[in-house]
């Protein structure tokens, strides 16, 4: 990889441009279409690192992480622009954010791939069927009201 004008940039949730990124993830990541400007802006507030790449102007990549900094973190949103794949770029982004403060002394790091757990895989990630499990939103799911009958049996009465 040689690209003396490429620069990684850590930043602070109110330092990313948005709509840049808007138009990375419409481009690059058929799982982040879509995304509004408001909902992407709560995603960055809750993360820490954010990480992005910029050949000058142009968002080329990007990542970010949410970590208790201690037992999980997680990594989201990794995309690099098609134009730069395979240039070594989305390793060293993936890398950047494993070296985080936040996220280098964690005991385990999650993430969530749909096609490239080959690339993953080359980094020391691993399959992990036993732990995955996903609870979709609460509002759509319907609870179920708990008689009395019920909770007496479930406390062992």
């Amino acid at each position: 990889m040689n690209y003396p004008q490429i620069q990684f940039s850590e930043h602070r949730q109110s330092e990313i441009d948005l709509y840049k990124l808007q138009e990375l993830f419409n481009l690059a990541a058929f799982w982040a279409k879509g995304r509004s400007i408001e909902d992407l802006g709560i995603a960055i507030a809750n993360s820490d690192p954010v990480i992005s790449i910029w050949n000058g102007e142009q968002l080329i990549g990007f990542a970010r992480a949410t970590s208790d900094c201690i037992y999980r973190a997680t990594i989201w949103d990794v995309v690099i622009h098609p134009e730069y794949r395979g240039t070594g770029l989305g390793r060293k982004l993936v890398e950047t954010v494993l070296s985080h403060p936040r996220v280098i002394k964690v005991e385990r790091v999650y993430l969530m791939t749909t096609h490239q757990q080959e690339f993953y895989e080359r980094i020391g990630f691993q399959s992990n069927v036993s732990t995955t499990m996903v609870l979709y939103n609460q509002s759509q799911i319907e609870t179920l009201p708990v008689t009395e009958v019920q909770l007496q049996e479930s406390l062992g009465g």
